[in-house]
């Protein structure tokens, strides 16, 4: 995504001439992206923010659900777009399908095993700017002690300062995955064929981060 970069650690010219020089062939139009100033960590503020997922139930709909418990942390640069990062963690516990006993199952070693894997983790490896606001953030998701690439699509929504001074940018985001790549093969078979749990799972990001004071 191309609102983060890692910290430049060094101010010699040779360091600076190399910085322009990506930066340049990155935006070679030139473009003034308005963006610099958003350059800096920042920590998703989870009570403004959502990750859900939705997966085909019964060949026929969908069920959506979310996870309530998570933390993240991005470092943000609003000029080069290939010096991204982010990281994400997120309690397997607080999965929410809005039913509790299904929420009780996907805990269970059927699916996720809580017990034994509390956490999963989303951590970037690369990123690209695709167009005006909108991002692309390849990383490594582990669920179950099982990590494997994803790739990430994502729209910035917007920077603002909100009513308390908190410095604030948006960002939405999708992603599709096999679950059976990472272990989560449960399913059942239907009288009428076919089985109950879709293997591909469609995520979503409604992202709203704090800049670090």
């Amino acid at each position: 995504m191309g609102l983060f970069n890692r910290t430049k650690t060094t101010d010699t010219a040779t360091a600076d001439t190399a910085t322009t020089a990506v930066a340049v062939a990155e935006n070679p139009a030139g473009q003034d992206l308005g963006l610099g100033h958003l350059t800096g960590d920042w920590t998703i503020d989870t009570t403004h923010s959502e990750i859900g997922f939705a997966v085909r139930h019964a060949m026929v709909t969908n069920v959506k659900g979310r996870f309530t418990e998570y933390e993240g942390k991005l470092h943000l640069d609003g000029a080069i777009p290939t010096n991204s990062r982010a990281d994400l963690v997120i309690k397997v516990a607080s999965i929410d399908t809005n039913q509790a006993q299904r929420d009780e199952h996907l805990r269970t070693s059927d699916f996720f095993a809580a017990e034994s894997f509390p956490e999963m983790r989303f951590r970037s490896t690369a990123a690209e700017r695709v167009g005006d606001e909108s991002y692309r953030m390849s990383g490594e998701l582990t669920i179950k002690d099982v990590t494997r690439p994803i790739t990430l699509d994502l729209d910035f929504t917007g920077h603002a300062v909100d009513a308390f001074g908190a410095d604030r940018v948006g960002f939405e985001g999708k992603a599709v995955l096999d679950r059976t790549d990472w272990g989560l093969t449960y399913n059942a078979a239907l009288e009428t064929g076919g089985v109950l749990i879709g293997e591909k799972v469609k995520l979503t990001f409604d992202i709203s981060a704090v800049k670090a004071a």
